[in-house]
C-alpha cells in the first residue's frame, strides 16, 4: 500500500513538472499569439451603436453610470436601471446621457434581486423601444466581512451580484436572439483571484463567471457574451470602507502606490470598445491577467502580495457580539 501511495505521489509530481516545463516552452508562442490578437483587435470593425438599444443595471453611479455615458456618445438608446434611493440621482444620469448624445433614455427603478421586477424592466424596455441589443449586467455590491460575523448579512450579496444578473438575462435572451445581441457581465477579477475578506463577494463573482462561461455555449453564435474581470479600478469599490456596525475590511491607504490602478473613464471606454469589437472577455487593467497566471501556478506568491495590500488589523477579527 505504501509503495502504491509513493508511486502515485511520484507520478502526480512528475506529470505536474512535465506540464510546467511544456508551459514554459510554449509561453513565448502564447505571448506572441496574445500580441497578434491584440493587434488584430485594433483593426477589427466596431459595431455601430447608433439607433441600438442598451439596457444597463446599476446605472446610477460608478461604472454603470459611466457606461451609460459612453454608449450615449455612440448614439445608443438607453434603458438604465437602479434601486429607487436616491431617486434624483438616476434622473440626473438620464439627463446627462441625453446631453452626451443618446436620442432617448428610459430610466426605471427596480431591485434586481427580485425576479418580477427584472421581468418588468426588460418588458418595459421592449415596449418603449421595440428591441434590445446589449444587456449590461452591472448591478452589484461589494461588502467585505469576516466569516466570524453573522453570515445572514451576506444573503443580499448573492441575491444582487448573482441572481441580479441571471434574472434579467433570462428575460432578455429571446429579444437578444432577434438582434444578434450581446450580454456584458461585470464579474470582477475577484472571482478568480479570491482576495482576503471578500469570500462572499468573491463567491458571487466566481458563480457569475462559471454560469456565463457555460451559457455562452448555449446561445453562441447568435448572442455574444462578454465577461468582465476587472480589478483595481478607481471607483468607490476600492477606496471606501464597506462595513456594518463598524465591522469590515479595507485596503491600505497607500494601495495605489503598491499596484497601479486604472481610471474609471478609461476603463469604461476600453470595455465598450472591446464589446463593440466582439470581445468575449475583457480584463482591465491588463496586468491582472498576469495575476491570474500567478494564482494558478504560484499561489504562495499571490498570498504574499495580498499580505502586502491588506493591513494586518483586518485579519483575525474577534467574533461580533
Amino acid at each position: 500500500m505504501y509503495e502504491a501511495y509513493f508511486n502515485n505521489k511520484f507520478t502526480n509530481a512528475l506529470v505536474f513538472y512535465i506540464f510546467l516545463l511544456l508551459l514554459i516552452l510554449v509561453s513565448p508562442f502564447l505571448f506572441f499569439w496574445e500580441l497578434i490578437t491584440t493587434l488584430r483587435s485594433c483593426f477589427r470593425c466596431h459595431e455601430n451603436m447608433s439607433g441600438k438599444v442598451v439596457l444597463i443595471t446599476g446605472a446610477s453611479s460608478g461604472l454603470g453610470e459611466l457606461m451609460a455615458y459612453e454608449y450615449a456618445k455612440r448614439g445608443a438608446f438607453l434603458a438604465i436601471i437602479a434601486i429607487k434611493e436616491p431617486e434624483s440621482q438616476l434622473k440626473q444620469v438620464a439627463d446627462k446621457a441625453r446631453e452626451h448624445g443618446s436620442p432617448d433614455v428610459l430610466f426605471m427603478f427596480a431591485d434586481v434581486s427580485k425576479v418580477d421586477e427584472c421581468r418588468m424592466f426588460v418588458d418595459d424596455t421592449i415596449k418603449h423601444f421595440g428591441r434590445l441589443d446589449h444587456l449590461v449586467c452591472n448591478a452589484g455590491i461589494a461588502p467585505l466581512y469576516s466569516i466570524n460575523h453573522d453570515v445572514t448579512k451576506f444573503v443580499p450579496v448573492m441575491d444582487i451580484n448573482f441572481w441580479g444578473s441571471i434574472y434579467p438575462t433570462q428575460f432578455a435572451i429571446p429579444h437578444l436572439m432577434k438582434t444578434n445581441g450581446k450580454i456584458i457581465v461585470n464579474a470582477s477579477a475577484a472571482g478568480m483571484l479570491h482576495p482576503p475578506k471578500g469570500g462572499f463577494y468573491n463567491a458571487s463573482k466566481a458563480a457569475l463567471i462559471s454560469f456565463y462561461e457555460s451559457l455562452r455555449f448555449e446561445v453562441s453564435p447568435t448572442i455574444t457574451i462578454t465577461i468582465l474581470t476587472l480589478g483595481f479600478i478607481q471607483t468607490n469599490l476600492i477606496t471606501a470602507e464597506y462595513s456594518t456596525k463598524g465591522v469590515g475590511a479595507r485596503l491600505r491607504k497607500d494601495f495605489g502606490d503598491i499596484l497601479p490602478t486604472m481610471g474609471a473613464e478609461k476603463c469604461v471606454k476600453a470595455i465598450v470598445d472591446g464589446v463593440c469589437k466582439g470581445a468575449t472577455s475583457i480584463t482591465e487593467p491588463r496586468f491582472i491577467k498576469a495575476l491570474f497566471l500567478i494564482k494558478f501556478m504560484f499561489p504562495q506568491l499571490l498570498s504574499l502580495c495580498f499580505n502586502m495590500c491588506f493591513p494586518s488589523k483586518n485579519r483575525n477579527l474577534k467574533r461580533d457580539g
